[in-house]
């Protein structure tokens, strides 16, 4: 599963294409004076740090075709972050103190009058409009027309053995306009592509799991493998449920009534009301409602192949599965992109804002840091502040390549995770026994060895790094206040003696080797289409369940929006509402064996027994306290009714 754009947190995330760059990530980006003139203000962030002197092959040609948006910054860009803030702060007289979506609108939204300038200036330049939104105004033109409007010039740059066209100097917009604008987009073309408006594909070929497995962790011993750590070894669980995970989180008798979810990703399954309702009657959970599950979708889906559409669909599966599992009772609303692109992901999220279509927004998906540019950051920000006053919280899986050094050379955390106005969720190994005792957790990551041919011993124990949590110390984002006092020092200053923002907040289940069973329609080998059920984790998996129980304790507030969750997440840290996940909490080295398919459906051809140790996160460590794996760390019992009352 891949995309040019925002990698699927299922398990494993791929790297993302887009170009790199290093620089100041605000919470909206100011405008400032440009330099070659007074009359115009400079569109900070605009120009890609890959468009270097040194890169430059030469102007592009005037009549090439630019598809760009502008994003507007709306009448008062300050106080809706200052509102944001305060609402979402337990300790603000203003807390709780939601404004509706129209008022929201009307409070920070652009005025008519800022839009029409806007849309003014850009076809003065020559410039087509081709749609306006609450948030921008989409425009097409050739690059001479692009140029004028936005004060710079296109070149070409070589990227990566290919070329791309991008400004040579930051863009800018008339200083007549009084900072309506916020950013634009789209100016650089890296590595965008031309899609037409494609039809979704069938479902990926079938997995499934081999065994033998654990009902409940340490339920089923590998006594004929070799030891590992001193001991004999469990079986990977067959796949947690429903039950399974709200007995481990605390959920107590709280199901999510009346409470709204939404759910981000992009494409959308054709046949996920079909497996949703499948895998709740085999697994115990209630049985979904007419109307408890309902899809807004786009009109067209474009870069399918590209993006990998069908790979979304599993994403789609475990999100909706597992918020149903464990929080039965609440409402569930998919928003799919058109695409894997920032534009459509925004767009998403636009509309839920837009429309307040929920109070809890899960997503499993992002990027490498290095791939966000500033103006995109400036963009998601002001969706996130707008949801904020809302009374909206976002929550996003914080990755599943640890530090990101094997994936992608460089040591990073994953964006959007990284905003300061997000919920970052990261992973652990979850360790649940029988009767549904909850019994340990460790940071999530792992170590894989492969079984010696003549079956004596673990090759090269314990195996080299293949996933983890995201996590880490943010290069580009400052340190937000709530975290101050409760991160530690060394982290929050790993990448600026002023202290940056660090990743991830909390953390639920994520570890594919101790996951969750969801029920998918699949594609055969002989071409049929057949719901199976399968394992599955990785930080896709922990978004969706820390959303799910905080629709619990939204129940528990009596219904009342948490919102912005993140200063109430770090108010109550220390308490014993938090299960504080260490790599180590038994006192020896964990592991499961776990025995796959070679062709990834049947035994035809042979099978791979491996064992995976847990807690070894890249260069990442889950200790006592606050850390970069587990954050302040997971839900325990009387975290769901901590918020009761509030």
């Amino acid at each position: 599963m891949r995309s040019n754009r925002a990698a699927l947190r299922a398990g494993v995330s791929m790297a993302a294409t887009l170009p790199m760059i290093a620089g100041a990530l605000a919470l909206g980006i100011p405008a400032a004076h440009a330099a070659d003139g007074p009359a115009r203000d400079t569109l900070a962030g605009t120009k890609p740090a890959w468009a270097t002197a040194k890169a430059d092959k030469g102007a592009t040609s005037d009549s090439a075709r630019v598809s760009a948006r502008v994003y507007l910054a709306g009448r008062d860009a300050d106080g809706l972050a200052a509102y944001a803030k305060a609402v979402s702060d337990p300790s603000s007289p203003a807390y709780g103190k939601y404004l509706s979506a129209r008022q929201a609108r009307s409070r920070f939204g652009a005025t008519k009058a800022q839009v029409a300038a806007v849309e003014a200036w850009l076809t003065a330049a020559g410039l087509k409009v081709t749609g306006t939104t609450r948030h921008y105004v989409s425009v097409s033109g050739d690059v001479a027309a692009a140029e004028k409007a936005f004060g710079t010039q296109l070149h070409n740059y070589a990227k990566g053995g290919r070329t791309y066209r991008a400004p040579s100097k930051a863009a800018s917009a008339p200083e007549s306009l009084d900072g309506a604008v916020l950013t634009v987009t789209g100016l650089d073309n890296a590595p965008h592509k031309a899609g037409a408006k494609d039809q979704l594909p069938p479902p990926d070929a079938v997995f499934k799991n081999s065994g033998p497995f654990s009902s409940y962790y340490g339920s089923a011993i590998a006594s004929t493998l070799p030891d590992a750590y001193g001991t004999k070894i469990p079986y990977a669980v067959q796949g947690y449920t429903g039950k399974q995970l709200r007995a481990a989180y605390g959920a107590g008798t709280r199901t999510g009534k009346g409470v709204r979810i939404a759910i981000t990703d992009a494409y959308a399954s054709p046949t996920i009301a079909y497996d949703a309702a499948a895998y709740a009657k085999a697994h115990g959970d209630a049985a979904w409602k007419t109307g408890q599950l309902t899809q807004v979708l786009p009109k067209n889906y474009t870069k399918t192949e590209e993006c990998g559409a069908a790979g979304w669909y599993g994403e789609e599966t475990l999100d909706v599965e597992a918020v149903h599992a464990v929080a039965p009772a609440a409402s569930v609303t998919y928003v799919g992109a058109s695409s894997c692109y920032d534009d459509d992901l925004l767009d998403s999220l636009g509309k839920i804002v837009d429309n307040h279509l929920a109070d809890i927004v899960s997503n499993s998906w992002g990027d490498i840091e290095a791939n966000q540019t500033p103006d995109l950051a400036a963009a998601y920000d002001q969706v996130f502040q707008f949801g904020a006053v809302e009374g909206i919280g976002f929550y996003f899986s914080s990755g599943d390549n640890g530090d990101e050094v094997a994936n992608t050379g460089t040591k990073q955390v994953d964006t959007p995770a990284n905003s300061a106005w997000v919920t970052a969720v990261g992973g652990t190994s979850l360790a649940v026994g029988k009767g549904d005792k909850y019994l340990w957790e460790t940071g999530w990551g792992t170590e894989k060895a492969m079984l010696s041919d003549d079956g004596r011993s673990w090759t090269g124990f314990p195996g080299a790094f293949t996933s983890g949590a995201g996590g880490g110390t943010s290069k580009t984002v400052a340190e937000p206040y709530y975290q101050k006092g409760v991160v530690p020092n060394a982290l929050a200053t790993a990448n600026n003696a002023a202290g940056n923002r660090v990743v991830p907040d909390i953390a639920a289940i994520a570890d594919p080797n101790t996951g969750f069973k969801v029920g998918q329609t699949q594609t055969f080998p002989d071409g049929s289409e057949q719901y199976s059920e399968y394992r599955i984790g990785g930080t896709s998996l922990a978004a969706p369940v820390i959303a799910a129980v905080q629709a619990l304790a939204q129940e528990a507030r009596g219904g009342k929006a948490i919102g912005f969750a993140n200063p109430s997440i770090y108010s109550k840290y220390g308490s014993r509402v938090y299960h504080d996940v260490t790599d180590n909490p038994t006192g020896s080295g964990l592991a499961v064996a776990r025995v796959d398919f070679a062709n990834g459906y049947d035994a035809a051809d042979g099978l791979l027994t491996s064992v995976r140790s847990l807690g070894k996160d890249s260069s990442l460590s889950a200790v006592k306290g606050y850390d970069d794996v587990t954050g302040v760390g997971t839900p325990a019992n009387g975290y769901v009714e901590s918020y009761k009352g509030r």
